[in-house]
């Protein structure tokens, strides 16, 4: 059925958003945010080989894998990206991108600037990168310490590694400065709006 104004309708082909920050810049609250209100979209499950933490769940968070099975899918070409973050490496099945695209689902991505670009030279049509910003490194190292994850040698690590991501974020689509959580979704919600329906 033709649509009433006359138009053709235009069918918005699935995209993969993904979404990348500096750890504890707040890119995990608000890629669940986006998940919640809209059922047009799925995550990406990211292998990983660091340790679980205490609220997480396997399958839903991450895929905990061991170093040797992280290992046999890199040699088999399972993953669309891999990179080593932090010490620990991380990766995104391929297959996983494959089934939900075929579904007509976006796929939203919550990894590393170093995943992001990988996707972005798989997918160049369909990327979109969105990198969110903490509001200042201050803020940042105040964020990390309070989540109480982290030993302060990784929050250390972690740190140095937000400054090169944020030169790198010069290249991403879209930058939101989560300095206000609420407000920082409604910008990310905008940009879901504009360039996904």
């Amino acid at each position: 059925m033709a649509p009433q104004n006359g138009t053709k309708s235009k069918r918005v082909q699935p995209r993969l958003i993904v979404v990348s920050a500096p750890s504890g810049a707040g890119k995990t609250t608000l890629c669940k945010m986006l998940l919640q209100e809209y059922p047009s979209v799925t995550l990406s499950i990211s292998a990983t080989t660091r340790p679980k933490r205490p609220n997480e769940v396997d399958g839903r968070d991450y895929l905990f894998l061991s170093m040797e099975q992280f290992e046999h899918m890199r040699e088999a070409g399972e993953f669309a990206e891999w990179a080593q973050v932090h010490k620990n490496l991380y990766g995104t099945p391929k297959k996983n991108i494959d089934n939900a695209l075929s579904n007509g689902k976006h796929v939203l991505f919550d990894i590393d600037i170093q995943g992001a670009e990988s996707l972005r030279k798989l997918y160049p049509d369909r990327v979109l990168l969105v990198f969110i910003h903490p509001p200042s490194m201050g803020e940042l190292e105040k964020r990390l310490k309070d989540r109480s994850s982290d030993s302060s040698e990784a929050i250390e690590t972690r740190l140095q590694n937000a400054y090169d991501e944020l030169e790198w974020s010069r290249s991403f689509d879209y930058q939101i400065v989560n300095d206000d959580l609420d407000r920082a979704y409604q910008e990310l919600k905008r940009i879901f709006l504009r360039e996904c329906q």
